[in-house]
């Protein structure tokens, strides 16, 4: 008998074809998330689940009574409860390494919008305001041969890292919970405790996973050691950062701008202050939003539910999990 795995996120053809030649798929194509009482009363049939936003705790794995693998769509896996699927014993896989260049990409987006004003000097323009040359009151701030400051020095850090020194010449150093020697030996950046590096850098770019421990790991003391020319840039997790104090931060001038693409609430709500504020660059979580990549983390969320179906390891079990 085929194992039978259902898809919770609209996925291409490509992908459909590769499952259906392998398991018994059934699909949920709609853009809206599947409604929660539908998901519970459904997954008792399958043996699979694939998914990107559905949360997977002790409430549906009590109803998962074949569930073998849940493949999550993404790099991160904060819908995923670890310490339930550990009683579990359910097989949780995410997707790493295929969508790291295109977050570091738009993270340098980020960095050059902030400093440079970009999509605020668009308005302007859009908004016919401009009518003379640019003067002291528009001007930004040069990115190269600044100093950035990674907090959290993963795969992705090291994308950003690479372009940081190598396409702008910045002074790159960083905090991570153990040192990356490979790294700095390779790029020459430099690892420095946490306080200096709030301290000291112009850019400071948030990239940790959200964790018990990482929860408002960036608050109010954080955003006081900062320079107050600084651009804080987060294309983590929301939650990471204490946003209540950020927006006081921002509105106090502690710090010069931010550059984010989450927030701790998303949607955002329409009146949330960071939205009426010229110096933040806010994006709707786009860090893997192109089509190119997204199929690709589609296609490996199903290599990995196959090979967790076939008895085999995946490629990208959850650490936490192993």
């Amino acid at each position: 008998m085929r194992k039978r795995v259902l898809v919770t996120e609209p996925i291409p053809e490509t992908v459909k074809n590769y499952l259906q030649e392998h398991v018994e798929l059934t699909t949920w194509d709609s853009p809206e998330q599947m409604p929660r009482e539908e998901l519970l009363d459904a997954i008792g049939n399958f043996h699979g689940l694939i998914t990107a936003k559905d949360r997977i705790d002790d409430e549906l794995l009590e109803q998962a009574g074949q569930l073998e693998v849940v493949s999550n769509i993404s790099v991160g896996y904060d819908n995923f409860d670890v310490d339930a699927l550990k009683r579990s014993e359910v097989i949780a896989t995410h997707t790493p390494y295929v969508l790291d260049e295109t977050v570091a990409d738009l993270i340098f987006g980020l960095i050059l919008s902030s400093a440079r004003r970009i999509t605020e000097l668009d308005q302007y323009v859009k908004q016919g305001k401009w009518d003379k040359a640019v003067d002291a009151p528009l001007f930004g701030h040069n990115v190269h041969h600044k100093q950035l400051g990674i907090i959290g020095m993963g795969r992705i850090g090291e994308k950003v890292a690479r372009r940081a020194k190598l396409g702008f010449e910045m002074e790159v150093t960083y905090y991570n919970r153990s040192r990356k020697e490979t790294v700095e030996n390779e790029l020459g950046v430099i690892y420095q405790d946490i306080d200096p590096l709030l301290q000291e850098s112009d850019f400071i770019l948030l990239m940790t996973p959200l964790t018990k421990e990482t929860l408002h790991l960036i608050n109010a003391d954080a955003f006081k050691k900062m320079k107050d020319s600084c651009f804080f840039i987060n294309a983590s997790r929301g939650k990471v950062v204490d946003e209540a104090a950020m927006i006081k931060a921002l509105e106090g001038k502690e710090i010069a701008g931010a550059g984010l693409d989450v927030f701790e609430q998303e949607p955002v709500e329409s009146d949330n202050p960071l939205l009426k504020m010229d110096n933040v660059v806010t994006l709707p979580h786009i860090g893997s939003a192109t089509a190119e990549t997204r199929e690709e983390m589609k296609l490996f969320a199903a290599k990995n539910m196959l090979q967790g179906l076939s008895g085999k390891q995946p490629e990208a079990v959850i650490k936490e999990l192993q």
